[in-house]
């Protein structure tokens, strides 16, 4: 059938909404239980009624618009959030480069996209899955402003010749996933003999979830930057512009000028901080918009005098079962490092206790930050395998008794002398919560960290 109109094309998405795959798949794609792709197509073929295709135009050429079946889940809080970043085209390394942005791939096939979101269930057969909403999706001027950058940061990396290093964490609302079915799906590049993983635009999970967001609950996220400021400066640019006038200052000083309460130890005292430099004062961190796309997280650095933070840097315990049956490629560590950007709000004492009990803490700037993938693939990787080790063959766990008389739990993770990078530590003061490992062994919950070190490395730049 030919959809003459956009509208028409809309209505008949609307049709849908209500059915489930199985009551739409009238060519019998649900018995391949080996095709992943297969959702889609059923809505392609037996819905929409055109042939599979592989084209670089968009599905409905004529209308200039894309169809992607994608789906979302309810969380634990009630809240709802995309379960994966919506893939699009594949990247071809050797002709992206000698395109400009409004001619690329990217945008030929994916100016307006047609979504058609279904609730994705746990423990239900896919033939049950419903389709719960479609939407003609165009993006919005200023998220455009930010694609375009990030476009061009994967381009950047193509042409010097680091397709292999690209990182998903590199950009911000569109993203460069890998695309195969293993390590081995790989393709040449321009500018470098190493072959690189074959990778396809996407949108990020975290963009697709402030898009269901805006569209399925009806929220309201708050901007900080406008569209005339994205179309001169990067988001990078614009949050070094918010703090610029602040660096220097002390936390009273800063408490004083918004009127907030001096905690600067407090969980909410930076994040009031940051929401009123960037003029949106008492905003959540997960309410503002371009944060909640870009998945950008923000973490507290106080440095002492000798540039160094006094402790490591801690992440979320680990659930040890998970680890030692996830593969690496699709372990949570490595995709928590490759999906995340960190805005490291850094303060400093400029004197230690002795000199001053009661010292000041002056900010002393911040650094919008994401690992890099070589340091995601070597070091962060030897954590998960030594830990996957290690719990496997037996961890050796003991005790000693400290100085003041108190009995603390030892075992062989990595320590901080590990790699330079990160190591295996306990969080918090309670060592009575335990977990139980795989092998039946018992030990205080354990966190993965990021050195003092190394985070020190990080943000040196801002002396």
């Amino acid at each position: 059938m030919e959809y003459l109109t956009v509208s028409d094309l809309i209505e008949k998405a609307k049709e849908a909404e209500g059915k489930t795959f199985g009551e739409i798949d009238f060519k019998d794609r649900l018995s391949n239980t080996k095709s992943k792709g297969s959702l889609g197509h059923i809505i392609e073929e037996s819905f929409f009624g055109y042939t599979i295709n592989s084209n670089a135009q968009p599905d409905f050429e004529h209308l200039n618009t894309e169809l992607k079946v994608t789906p979302f889940k309810k969380n634990k809080d009630g809240s709802i959030s995309a379960k994966e970043r919506l893939v699009l085209n594949i990247i071809n390394y050797m002709e992206e480069v000698h395109a400009s942005f409004t001619d690329s791939s990217f945008w030929r096939k994916n100016e307006n996209l047609l979504l058609m979101f279904y609730e994705w269930l746990p423990n239900i057969d896919r033939k049950d899955y419903r389709i719960y909403r479609s939407i003609l999706f165009t993006y919005p001027e200023s998220d455009l402003e930010i694609i375009k950058q990030d476009w061009k940061t994967i381009i950047s990396k193509i042409k010097n010749g680091l397709a292999h290093e690209i990182s998903e964490g590199d950009t911000n609302y569109l993203g460069a996933c890998t695309k195969g079915t293993n390590k081995s799906s790989v393709r040449p590049q321009p500018f470098s003999e190493t072959l690189a993983m074959q990778r396809a635009f996407s949108l990020k999970q975290s963009y697709m979830t402030a898009v269901l967001r805006k569209h399925i609950n009806k929220e309201e996220l708050v901007s900080f930057a406008t569209t005339a400021e994205l179309k001169k400066k990067s988001l990078n640019d614009l949050l070094a512009e918010k703090f610029a006038p602040h660096i220097g200052k002390t936390t009273t000083e800063i408490a004083e000028t918004f009127n907030l309460k001096h905690n600067p130890t407090g969980k909410a005292f930076v994040p009031s901080v940051v929401s009123s430099f960037l003029g949106i004062k008492g905003t959540r961190f997960d309410n503002i918009e371009e944060f909640a796309k870009a998945n950008i997280e923000f973490k507290t650095v106080r440095l002492e005098p000798n540039g160094k933070p006094k402790e490591s840097m801690s992440f979320e315990n680990i659930d040890f079962h998970q680890w030692i049956n996830e593969t690496w490629e699709c372990s949570h560590i490595r995709h928590r490092f490759l999906n995340t950007k960190f805005l490291f709000v850094v303060f400093e004492y400029k004197e230690t206790k002795q000199q001053n009990p009661n010292r000041q803490l002056f900010l002393k700037g911040i650094k919008l930050w994401n690992m890099p993938y070589r340091t995601i693939e070597h070091e962060i990787k030897q954590l998960w395998e030594t830990v996957n080790q290690k719990i496997k063959e037996g961890l050796q766990i003991g005790y000693k008794q400290q100085k003041d008389n108190k009995i603390v739990e030892t075992n062989d993770l990595p320590k901080s002398n590990f790699n330079g990078v990160t190591h295996v530590r306990p969080k918090g003061a309670n060592g009575e919560d335990k977990v139980l490992l795989p092998n039946g062994q018992r030990i205080t919950k354990q966190s993965y960290w990021l050195n003092s070190r190394y985070i020190a490395e990080i943000v040196q730049e801002l002396d």
